[in-house]
């Protein structure tokens, strides 16, 4: 049985948005708190338009704010599939700035989310391999291979550290077991 493949573009998502005061930090630039939340949705849909499944954010990686969003800008996300296994996605988010009276754009924020598919039984299912077309995409998933190896190497280490503090721990007796999924 051939595995199923859809391209990058087909899971591609835009939105975008104007920024309003109540979503500012005390030095009147966008609370990052708030972009991470509104990374995560684009993602979410992201994932969904690729997977045709429901979907789970398992981690964020490497996200790096490179501009403060400012109040007289609005707010592009881009996101789109670069790299599957098994049942993970890894989401490529970029994100935009535009100064709404100059026009002028920058890139204010990038990251990588790692999504998994559920299937009916909240089980993790297979998921379409992804095929890249543009220089952009060919370049991310190029290097999506590298990602995938740190992950899979973090997983394994946050084990061991959930693992010492159930054990040795001092703080409260709420840990929660970590993912057995796959990254």
């Amino acid at each position: 049985m051939e595995m199923e493949t859809k391209f990058c573009r087909e899971s591609r998502v835009l939105r975008s948005s104007r920024v309003f005061p109540n979503d500012f930090n005390n030095h009147n630039t966008l609370f990052g708190g708030r972009l991470l939340s509104d990374m995560d949705q684009v993602a979410s849909i992201t994932a969904a338009k690729h997977s045709r499944r429901e979907c789970v954010t398992v981690s964020v990686d490497g996200v790096e704010f490179l501009h403060p969003i400012r109040p007289q800008e609005s707010v592009c996300f881009e996101s789109f599939v670069i790299w599957t296994k098994r049942s993970s996605l890894e989401i490529f988010i970029k994100v935009h700035a535009e100064d709404l009276r100059t026009g002028q754009s920058k890139i204010a924020a990038i990251s990588y989310f790692t999504f998994v598919a559920l299937d009916e039984n909240k089980k993790p299912t297979p998921v379409p391999k992804v095929i890249p077309e543009t220089a952009e995409e060919k370049y991310l998933h190029e290097r999506a291979k590298y990602r995938a190896a740190l992950r899979t190497e973090k997983i394994e280490v946050n084990k061991e550290i959930v693992s010492y503090l159930k054990e040795h721990g001092t703080s409260p007796k709420v840990i929660m077991d970590y993912s057995e999924g796959e990254c």
